[in-house]
């Protein structure tokens, strides 16, 4: 389902507004306002993700010994990889 709001633009930004709409960038008003809320709300979403990790980490830090392992590991890998020879 759907609802439509209204919202009061300054006249400068509705002219961008309509100058991407005619350079067919979206097609309509409302498509171009609904992708920039989306791309707002996803920013959002992201940056709570990000807020959520930040606090698991600082609750629950690496430890040398895990960091330790994800060095040692990192190496292998690289070390496993079928390089070929460049030079």
């Amino acid at each position: 389902m759907t609802k439509q709001i209204a919202v009061k633009l300054p006249d400068a930004l509705l002219g961008e507004l309509d100058r991407l709409v005619d350079r067919g960038a979206f097609d309509s008003r409302s498509h171009a306002i609904r992708s920039g809320l989306e791309a707002i709300v996803a920013n959002g979403r992201r940056h709570d993700l990000d807020r959520q990790y930040r606090n698991g980490f600082a609750r629950h830090p690496e430890t040398s010994e895990e960091l330790a392992e994800a060095r040692r590991l990192s190496v292998q890998s690289i070390e496993e990889e079928p390089w070929e020879r460049w030079w």
